[in-house]
């Protein structure tokens, strides 16, 4: 079983793109949480463990700004959450109330959270992104949270984008958005990833070299072979 450390490091270097092409031979489609892209350019590629925290709809005697001092809110979620993970916020996709404002993503990033993904918005959005918070989410809203949502429960299964996300998952964030990867086969996925990411450059090559799409992509016999000859050449 691969170490946190070792999981990091080797998934670090390859794409969500990549991600969902082994995950679909393993028979998992529907991997990549919908509405949750990056909230700013270059916040490069994240892995963490998942975090969950869940919404549902405002109802009018639970989402108000009393409520932002109850035992259940997302400021006691936030300080339940642990140094390195990645917070997953099924907001609905409700784009008309912002979960998360300045604030609250200041809090998490002195708590050494690594990310927040949501398939909802965040508020204050100068603020948010002063606090240096890596953010996934469709985008902001100036309304606060209870405007449209009433938070729930922490540390629970979430549909996220249209996801299931179980506490524990491991998530991986890029440019491309979001993908989860089930705790139960991410030592499987290492190798396979590792492997498809190196095939793929190598066909970039040659694509770059200008050799044609058929037989290379995906690759025939005889390329298989010219590619397991540079793998040897290369030391792998």
């Amino acid at each position: 079983m691969a170490s946190e450390t070792d999981i990091k490091e080797i998934l670090s270097k390859i794409t969500t793109a990549t991600l969902t092409t082994i995950l679909l031979k393993k028979g998992l489609r529907n991997v990549w949480i919908r509405g949750a892209m990056p909230l700013k350019p270059d916040q490069g590629r994240i892995v963490g463990r998942a975090f969950t925290l869940r919404f549902v709809p405002a109802r009018e005697d639970l989402a108000t700004p009393a409520s932002w001092s109850s035992p259940i809110s997302t400021r006691a979620a936030i300080e339940a959450m642990p140094e390195g993970c990645i917070a997953v916020v099924d907001a609905m996709g409700n784009k008309d109330a912002g979960i998360f404002g300045d604030i609250l993503c200041a809090r998490m990033q002195k708590r050494n959270v690594a990310a927040l993904v949501t398939d909802g918005v965040v508020r204050d959005l100068e603020g948010v992104l002063g606090t240096g918070l890596p953010v996934w989410c469709s985008g902001a809203a100036a309304p606060p949270s209870v405007a449209g949502l009433t938070f729930v429960a922490w540390d629970q299964p979430v549909g996220c984008g249209g996801v299931a996300i179980f506490p524990g998952d491991l998530i991986v964030i890029d440019n491309d958005g979001g993908v989860v990867i089930p705790a139960a086969l991410v030592d499987e996925i290492l190798d396979d990833a590792t492997e498809q990411e190196r095939l793929e450059g190598w066909i970039m090559q040659e694509v770059n070299k200008g050799a044609a799409l058929p037989g290379l992509y995906p690759a025939n016999a005889e390329n298989k072979a010219r590619y397991e000859e540079w793998k040897k050449q290369q030391g792998h």
